[in-house]
C-alpha cells in the first residue's frame, strides 16, 4: 500500500465516531478526498464526494461505507468519581472489562479504565458470569464527582483506546476498522478514479455515511437525496478463518483472498454477475457468500431508497468484529478499490439493471 494511502488510514481509524458523533472521522475524510473531488456535508453529516462523468444518459453510481463505530456515552458519575457509561450501536460485555477508554470531552480527552473486582475476590460462582455494562463502571483517577464533572459532561462520547497497530505480513488491528475499513475504500476508488486522467463514464459519487451501526440512518438520507441508479455498498464481513467460527453457518472466507461479493435479497442480479465478471477479466481474487436474508448494512437503505436502486455489495474479511482488536488484510481493501474502480466502466446500460 502506498504510504500516502496508509498514512489516511491510520488517521482514519484514530479518529473517534461513535454513532452520533462521528465528525473528527468525517473531517479525515473530507480533507482527504478534497483533493480530488468536490465536496460535501449534509444536515445528518454525511460527507458526499463527487465527480462527474462524461457521455449522455449516464448512471448515478453511489459508493457508501459508514464511518461511526460502536462505542460509548457518559451517563453518570457518582459521588467517588466513577462514571457510568451507555452502549453506542452493539457492543459485547465480554471485551470491555479491562480495556482502556478515551471520554473526548470538550477539547480535550480523557483516559479511563473499566474496571471490576480483583479476581480474588470474586465468588466462585461470578468468575465465570458476564457482568452486564449497566454495572460496568470506568475509572478516570478522579478523587471525587466534583472533579469529574470538571472534565467530562454527561453524553461525552467515549471510545476504546485502541489505534491502528501492524500485525505479520500486510494485517493490522484496530478498533473501528468496522466500517472505516469501506470508508478508505471508497475514498481509493474516488482517487483511483480522479487520478486516472480520464472522466468516468457514470456521474459518481462516494459517501462516508453516519449512524449505521443505529440504524442506517446516514444510508438512508444519503441515498434518498442522491438518488443513484446504482448503489455499491463497501462493509465488513465476518472472517471464517479463525477457530471459533463455524464455516457452514457463515461461508469460508480468509483474510487476504480478496473482497468479498454476496449474492441475496438486497443484491441486483445485474450488478453481482457484473463484478464476478469484472474480478475474472482483471485478475482480482474475490470470495463468495451467500446472504438469503437482508444484509443489515447501507446496501438495506439504498435498494430500497425512493423507487428502488439496483444495489451491490462489496465486503472486505475482517476478523473480531465490534472489538477493540478488529483485524483486516490491506491487500483485501486495496483489491476491492481495484475492484469497484474496474466495475464502473461497465455501467453503461440502464436496461440491464432491471431483472427480467
Amino acid at each position: 500500500m502506498r504510504t500516502e494511502s496508509f498514512e489516511f488510514l491510520k488517521k482514519l481509524v484514530a479518529a473517534p465516531s461513535p454513532s452520533g458523533h462521528e465528525q473528527p472521522a468525517q473531517r479525515v475524510f473530507r480533507d482527504y478526498v478534497g483533493e480530488f473531488a468536490e465536496v460535501s456535508t449534509d444536515i445528518m453529516g454525511n460527507v458526499i464526494s463527487f465527480i462527474p462523468g462524461q457521455g449522455e444518459d449516464r448512471l448515478k453510481v453511489m459508493l457508501v461505507a459508514h464511518c461511526d463505530e460502536i462505542g460509548f456515552q457518559v451517563k453518570y458519575m457518582d459521588d467517588n468519581g466513577y462514571i457510568w457509561f451507555g452502549a453506542v450501536g452493539g457492543v459485547d460485555p465480554h471485551v470491555t472489562i479491562g480495556q482502556r477508554v478515551v471520554i473526548h470531552g470538550a477539547g480535550k480527552a480523557i483516559i479511563g479504565v473499566i474496571g471490576r473486582k480483583p479476581i480474588h475476590l470474586l465468588e466462585a460462582k461470578d468468575r465465570d458470569s458476564v457482568i452486564k455494562l449497566d454495572n460496568q463502571y470506568i475509572d478516570i483517577g478522579a478523587a471525587d464527582r466534583k472533579e469529574a464533572e470538571g472534565l467530562i459532561r454527561v453524553g461525552d462520547p467515549i471510545t476504546f483506546a485502541a489505534e491502528l497497530t501492524p500485525l505479520q505480513g500486510d494485517r493490522v488491528s484496530s478498533r473501528g476498522l468496522d466500517d472505516k475499513a469501506g470508508c478508505f475504500v471508497v475514498a481509493e476508488v474516488m482517487r483511483l478514479v480522479a487520478n486516472s486522467g480520464e472522466k468516468p463514464t457514470v456521474d459518481l459519487y462516494g459517501v462516508s455515511s453516519v449512524q449505521e451501526e443505529v440504524g442506517l440512518r446516514g444510508g438512508k438520507t444519503s441515498s434518498y437525496s442522491v438518488d443513484p441508479d446504482v448503489g455499491i455498498c463497501v462493509e465488513v464481513f465476518f472472517s471464517s478463518d479463525q477457530p471459533d467460527v463455524d464455516k457452514k453457518l457463515n461461508g469460508e472466507i480468509c483474510l487476504g483472498k480478496g473482497p468479498v461479493i454476496p449474492r441475496g435479497v438486497n443484491i441486483n442480479p445485474f450488478l453481482f454477475e457484473h463484478l464476478i465478471a469484472t474480478a475474472g477479466k482483471e485478475e482480482i481474487p474475490i470470495q463468495l457468500i451467500s446472504l438469503p436474508r437482508a444484509s443489515g448494512t447501507d446496501a438495506n437503505a439504498m435498494q430500497v431508497s425512493r423507487s428502488g436502486v439496483a444495489t451491490a455489495l462489496v465486503n472486505l474479511p475482517l476478523r473480531y468484529m465490534h472489538s477493540p482488536v478488529e483485524v483486516v488484510s490491506l491487500s483485501d481493501l486495496e483489491q476491492a478499490a481495484k475492484l469497484i474502480v474496474a466495475a464502473l466502466d461497465g455501467l453503461t446500460d440502464r436496461e440491464a439493471l432491471i431483472p427480467r
